[in-house]
């Protein structure tokens, strides 16, 4: 189900000044490393569910694949229908990248800049209100008819890497095996898919992206990050439609 792919845009990358409205120039990217088989999860998953409800924070998870593998006694294991070894990966890039970091759950990382236990609050507030601190490259995100959509990037001037992140924007799951056995659990915006659309220099750029071909409970967001999965320079949410 989750898979990381490079579209083919040869051609399709045109660069030119453009004129940005200030909507999505401060979006905070909150990445919640988790997994429906660890017990002390859940109360982080429900935390983001109420980071993807509030304004200027695009909050999404990756589920790791590590904990696919853990027996829990008589419990057995459980295999996160959502987990990916690409987002295991993501998570192991940060924890060299990060000062200090390392790789646990639930961990959120907050503009690829700083981490914290995913459950405690008071630990990511204090992060999320650093990040709004920080100038972020404006992003905007534009249906085009018949042609996908329209990605503008302005602002920032430190060359990156733009990603298309497709994902559910919530599923509940019963758990019939591991640490978490017999619980339904609720999962906010499940990324299942990252895509590079292309290289960004720094200087203002606009792309054209291939219509992601949505479901009605599915959404996507852009994000703009610095090469070597540096920090979050800019994102956006895609508009909400099916295409």
């Amino acid at each position: 189900m989750t898979r990381l792919r490079t579209w083919a845009l040869a051609g399709a990358i045109a660069l030119a000044p453009i004129a940005l409205a200030k909507a999505d120039d401060g979006a905070t990217v909150v990445e919640l490393f988790t997994s429906q088989a660890c017990y002390s999860c859940p109360p982080a998953e429900a935390y983001l569910g109420e980071l993807v409800r509030r304004g200027g924070i695009i909050a999404l998870e990756f589920h790791v694949d590590y904990w696919n593998s853990l027996v829990f006694g008589a419990a057995g294991k459980w295999t996160d229908p959502f987990s990916s070894p690409a987002f295991t990966e993501r998570q192991r890039t940060y924890a060299r990248n990060i000062e200090g970091g390392r790789s646990y759950t639930p961990q959120m990382v907050i503009d690829g800049r700083m981490e914290a236990v995913g459950s405690r609050r008071g630990a990511v507030e204090a992060a999320l209100a650093s990040a709004r601190t920080t100038p972020h490259a404006t992003v905007r995100v534009e249906p085009v008819t018949g042609r996908g959509l329209s990605v503008a990037v302005d602002g920032g001037g430190t060359p990156g890497f733009v990603w298309l992140v497709r994902f559910i924007r919530e599923r509940t799951t019963k758990v019939l095996r591991g640490e978490n056995n017999g619980k339904s659990l609720t999962n906010h915006n499940i990324v299942t898919e990252l895509s590079l659309i292309g290289q960004w220099d720094g200087a203002p750029a606009t792309f054209s992206v291939p219509a992601p071909g949505l479901t009605a409970e599915e959404g996507c967001a852009v994000l703009v990050q610095a090469r070597g999965q540096g920090p979050i320079l800019g994102a956006a949410l895609c508009p909400r439609l099916r295409s």
